[in-house]
């Protein structure tokens, strides 16, 4: 069964060269004393930090530093461009009025990488 995602979950984007953890803020989050994540915690930076370096040549960064290297991939800080909620999120629960986050979402970057999330943050409280 899922599980609820908490501040800390553990994070990875298909294009990027490390994990990174995710940040909750704690408004409004109370079931336990780690804050709890919703569908709408897709903030970059914020709530999405880097995931290392980004290999997406759809990246503009990443694009123009490989045209520069003469078509040879060439990596680039990670930026996360996150503009849509995670999906599918639990509609059936919600915190605040909005659905809460379970560890089977996943969060589009604007970059086309896919962002998982690879460890929930806790180990107890399973969503449908």
């Amino acid at each position: 069964m899922p599980r609820h995602v908490v501040d800390g979950a553990i994070l990875q984007c298909s294009f990027g060269t490390t994990p990174s953890v995710m940040g909750v803020l704690p408004q409004m989050r109370g079931w336990s004393t780690t804050p709890a994540a919703t569908i709408l915690d897709n903030v970059p930076m914020t709530n999405i930090r880097p995931f290392g370096m980004c290999m997406s040549v759809a990246n503009p960064q990443v694009a123009a530093a490989t045209s520069a290297a003469l078509g040879v991939l060439t990596p680039q800080p990670c930026i996360p461009c996150t503009a849509t909620p995670w999906k599918p999120g639990v509609p059936s629960n919600t915190l605040g009025g909005t659905p809460i986050l379970n560890d089977t979402s996943t969060l589009q970057c604007n970059w086309a990488g896919v962002i998982t999330v690879t460890d929930a943050g806790q180990q107890t409280a399973q969503v449908p």
